[in-house]
């Protein structure tokens, strides 16, 4: 990755836009970024650490504080940058999140965040992503680094670079978690340790469960002896408590349970056994019994039956007599019915013709006795008549309709009259109504402007006022962290004096310390002299390495506590001085005023659109009824015209045919009438010639009839013909008669044979029935012993069942417990040493243990560098020592002090030592970092301030190192105010601040002295 161009616009100091050209420096190396304090030195690094990750390395996540103070409220912020990678030239800009004022209105609005990131292709710079998440995910992909990882290795930022030797374990390991992503191994740890819980609670509820069945199994135990001595068993097992006993002995208790279970349920099954022939037996004297007895009765009831058909033998031989009579009379049935019907229907027939007779006299007709011709040319002249008034009639109903038809248009004209009378005089109040209502719609034109003006106002208005509220709630936290922070700056300042006090009085000490290890004829360890003519006495008690220690974790805490409290001060005026610059200057009270006139004001333009939409709508209806009015009088007039002319076609036609209907009807009331009249005298003459034709062929009929009947009689052996009826029965008659001699011969008969049958099989028995009730007796007896058998039998089988059941279920959990007991042991060591817990004595968890290899070659690839900065004095080794009072351990660092021989903490380092050791530690890291990054080459390099603190001849070393870095084509950009510096390096980025306040940058140009 190497960085070409980068531009700042109303970023940080800088108000107009500044560029810097990376590039110029290609051929030196290197290059310096000075200025005066406060200038911005570092705000250009912090441009580019926003450009590529969005946040800046002094502030986490404070965009607000990146926009320039200087800017007006139109003022624009944004940062460029052009950078190369993956073999291509890119361009990221980016803009800040910040407060605009609004376009219309008062009030600001938030401007986004915005990100635009941009290829260089042949035809120019083609866009790539332009919304902040998809520019985050395509830089992802196209660095390779993370934030962390950037600060670390390219961004090397003031007083961070050090921060990484200096820092305590806890420190070191979230600093390398970030850099190298291992807190998938965490993971892997805590993933065992829940298994070792889960392991742990499985055990405990299998145990659990074993005590549950073997409880259940000792209360079904004793129910079982219970039981026993119940029964009267002589020897039942001794009731044992569980108090004491362990679990194998408590299985031994339960498996002599079973068997003596096993035990009762054979003694009770040989009992239901037992139970069950008995019952047997008695069954089966029961149903010989029972055989007997009903055998016995059937033979007294057939000898009843038989006496009983014999007093009924004389009847049965009557009804044998008139059936047989019966059948002869049915042979001269046929005739004899016929005979009668014949005579019935000449009977009828003469009725029809005397009641026709009087038909045709009540209608004024003649029946002209016995004269066929005369009544069939009667016949024909009515039916004559009968057709034309059959025309008739359809004329009368044309008639019908065409009054109804003509009365009809008559009152259709009166309904197109009255309905065109009231359409005209309706329409005449239409004008008025639109002229008032034209009149309320110009009185609420603009109502829609007013109220988006006066919605506009209550928003604008509503969040002044969240906003007044916040900046009253906000005043007190402001103060409270002012406070906060000048009390913490206080301690600071303590603690500091503290710790210097202590090092002055270290030093003013040295000389006794080293008087006090002096030996007369041995070698001084400072000069090398065997003589001591003089060495240093000590004035006061000598000071410690504890004490300083103790004292420099004191001053580090209160300067962390002092940061936190200037950072939360900061962040408490930035955000009250925000809250009141939306506010706009005034006050909770002022603008709740103004909030109710602006939601008065609203309310009332709602209601005037309200009403404004109501009258156009009204409008608008009375425009169209207006026109549909008009439509519906020419309609109207066009229709009136047309019934009137129908209606007068209508009355000439009903004179026309009302002439002729009146001819037609004669005397009657209409022609219908004279049809029916006519059609009544035709059915009657011509009823009367049906009636007589009827009457001499019934007459006919009958007289042959009698002639054929008494021939038939004569011959049979009946006297007369009355004979033969009284004779005569119907078919239900014979078939009963016929019934009842079957049924009287069946039954004799088959009474004879069951008695017949019965009398030899009990020959040799009395008459008298034996009685089965005590055999009845016997075998419920016999049944109720069985059942209490054989619940006695099932309760107990339940009751082994049971018993086996648990035992099987408590032996198997048994097993269970030692299968999970061993995997328990296993996976908790496993866990416990993953977590750094016993038997893990170094106390060094998964993640640390994987980190520590990783610090292993940073610290190899560290030592490259400075056993060359420190002239082979200085080596750094990592060491998994135990830290002390039981923090954690793997991730030390000590220095070897060649001079010595002694392993030393970084703490120990002077101000010049201190920071190449750094610098040799954040080279390596940067090394190891894009090592494991997928070998990233690294072609831009930052390190910003902390060059004062080394003399000449230990900068002269540094600068050789840095020199070697440009090495490759790499570019080194430093930031320092060392004034050899500046002489050494010609390249160089000059910050100056303007007498305005805001700063600009100059390239290439040395910077002024003074």
């Amino acid at each position: 990755m190497k960085l070409h161009r980068l531009e700042l616009e109303g970023f940080g100091p800088f108000l107009e836009t500044q560029e810097v050209d990376f590039d110029a420096f290609a051929a030196d190396g290197i290059f310096l970024i000075t200025g005066r304090t406060g200038a911005g030195k570092s705000s250009i690094l912090d441009g580019v650490c926003y450009a590529l990750y969005g946040g800046v390395p002094r502030y986490d996540g404070g965009e607000r504080r990146l926009r320039s103070d200087h800017c007006e409220p139109d003022d624009p912020t944004r940062v460029s940058l052009e950078f190369s990678a993956e073999g291509d030239r890119w361009r990221l800009t980016r803009s800040p999140e910040f407060e605009r004022p609004k376009r219309r209105g008062g009030g600001t609005t938030r401007e986004p965040h915005r990100a635009v990131l941009e290829v260089l292709a042949p035809e120019g710079w083609t866009g790539v992503a332009a919304r902040p998440v998809d520019v985050a995910a395509r830089l992802d992909e196209i660095l390779g680094l993370t934030q962390q990882q950037f600060l670390q290795v390219i961004l090397l930022a003031q007083n961070r670079f050090a921060r990484f030797l200096l820092a305590k374990n806890d420190e070191r390991l979230s600093l390398l978690r970030t850099l190298f992503g291992t807190r998938t191994f965490e993971q892997y740890a805590a993933e065992v340790d829940d298994r070792r819980k889960r392991a742990a609670e499985r055990l405990a509820n299998e145990g659990v469960e074993v005590v549950t069945l073997l409880d259940e199994a000792e209360r079904l135990a004793a129910d079982l002896d219970e039981a026993a001595v119940t029964e009267g068993d002589s020897a039942p097992a001794a009731a044992e408590g569980p108090a004491g006993l362990g679990v194998a002995d408590r299985l031994s208790r339960l498996v002599r349970a079973v068997e003596r279970a096993d035990y009762r349920v054979d003694t009770l099954a040989r009992e239901r056994d037992e139970s069950d022939q008995r019952l047997d037996g008695a069954l089966t004297a029961e149903r010989a019994a029972t055989a007997l007895h009903d055998r016995q009765v059937e033979r007294l009831r057939m000898r009843d039956r038989l006496a009983a058909l014999d007093e009924v033998a004389d009847a049965v031989d009557r009804a044998r007599r008139e059936a047989a009579e019966a059948a002869e009379a049915e042979a001269l049935g046929a005739p004899l019915d016929a005979a009668a019907s014949a005579q019935s229907t000449a009977e009828a027939a003469r009725v029809r013709a005397a009641a026709a007779i009087e038909v045709v006299r009540s209608i004024g007709e003649e029946p002209a006795d016995d004269d066929d011709d005369a009544l069939r040319a009667r016949d024909d002249a009515l039916t004559g008549l009968l057709s034309r008034a059959e025309e008739a009639r359809a004329a009368e109903v044309e008639l019908e309709r065409l009054e109804a038809e003509r009365a009809a248009s008559a009152a259709r004209v009166v309904t197109l009259e009255a309905e065109h009378s009231t359409l005209v005089d309706g329409r005449a109040e239409v004008p008025e109504v639109l002229r008032d209502l034209d009149e309320r719609l110009g009185r609420l034109e603009g109502a829609a402007a007013r109220r988006e003006a006066a919605l506009a106002t209550r928003d604008d208005t509503r969040r002044r006022l969240e906003a007044a509220r916040q900046a009253d709630r906000l005043l007190n936290e402001r103060e409270h962290a002012d406070l906060t922070s000048l009390v913490r700056a206080d301690e600071l300042q303590q603690a500091v004096e503290a710790w210097t006090t202590l090092l002055r009085a270290r030093l003013a000490g040295a000389a006794a310390e080293l008087a006090h290890e002096l030996v007369d004829g041995r070698p001084c360890a400072v000069c090398g002299s065997t003589e001591h003519p003089r060495p240093a006495v000590g004035d006061g008690e000598p000071v410690t390495d504890d004490q300083i220690a103790a004292a420099e974790d004191r001053k580090n805490t209160a300067a962390a506590a002092d940061r936190l409290a200037a950072d939360a001060a900061r962040i408490a005026r930035d955000e009250h001085a925000l809250a009141s610059a939306r506010a706009g200057g005034d006050d909770v009270q002022t603008l709740s005023a103004r909030l109710d006139d602006a939601e008065a004001a609203l309310a009332a333009a709602e209601a005037d659109v309200v009403e404004r939409d109501v009258v156009q709508t009204e409008r608008r209806r009375c425009a169209d009824l207006d026109r549909e009015i008009a439509a519906r009088i020419e309609t109207l007039v066009a229709e009136l015209a047309t019934v009137r002319q129908e209606a007068a076609l209508l009355a000439h036609r009903v004179d026309v045919v009302s002439a002729a209907v009146g001819e037609a009807r004669g005397e009657f009331a209409s022609v219908s009438a004279r049809r029916d009249d006519l059609r009544a005298r035709r059915a009657a003459v011509r009823e009367l010639r049906d009636a007589r034709a009827q009457l001499r062929a019934a007459d006919d009929a009958a007289r042959v009839a009698d002639e054929a009947l008494d021939r038939l009689v004569g011959a049979s052996p009946f006297a007369d013909v009355d004979a033969v009826t009284a004779a005569r029965r119907t078919p239900a008659e014979r078939q009963r008669l016929d019934a009842t001699v079957a049924e009287h011969d069946a039954a004799v008969t088959a009474a004879k044979q069951r008695l017949l049958e019965l009398e030899l099989e009990l020959v040799d028995d009395a008459d008298e029935p034996v009685d089965p009730a005590p055999f009845a007796a016997a075998v419920s007896e016999a049944r109720a012993r069985l059942q209490t058998a054989a619940a006695g039998h099932a309760t107990a089988q339940a009751l082994a069942d049971r018993l086996r059941g648990i035992a099987h279920r408590a032996d198997e959990a048994q097993g269970h417990i030692a299968a999970l007991s061993d995997e328990h042991a296993v996976v908790a060591r496993l866990a416990d040493t993953m977590a750094g817990r016993a038997p893990n004595t170094r106390r060094m968890t998964l993640e640390t243990f994987v980190l520590a290899a990783e610090l292993e070659e940073i610290v190899a690839a560290a030592n490259l560098r400075l056993e060359h900065m420190s002239a082979g004095r200085y080596r750094l080794q990592h060491t998994d020592a135990l830290a002390a009072r039981g923090a954690a351990s793997g991730l030390g660092i000590e220095v070897m002090d060649a001079f010595t021989g002694q392993f030393r903490p970084p703490q120990s380092l002077s101000g010049g030592e201190t920071f190449l050791t750094s610098l040799a530690l954040a080279l390596g890291l940067a090394e190891v970092v894009t090592a494991r990054a997928g070998g990233i080459r690294l072609d831009t390099l930052f390190i910003d301030e902390g060059f004062g603190s080394l003399d000449d001849d230990t900068l002269e070393l540094a600068m050789r190192t840095l020199d070697e870095l440009r090495q490759g084509g790499r570019t080194v950009g430093i930031i320092s105010h060392v004034a050899s510096m500046k002489d050494q390096l010609p390249a160089q980025l000059h910050v100056a601040a303007t007498p305005r306040g805001q700063s600009v940058i100059r390239q290439g140009a040395v910077a002024p002295t003074g």
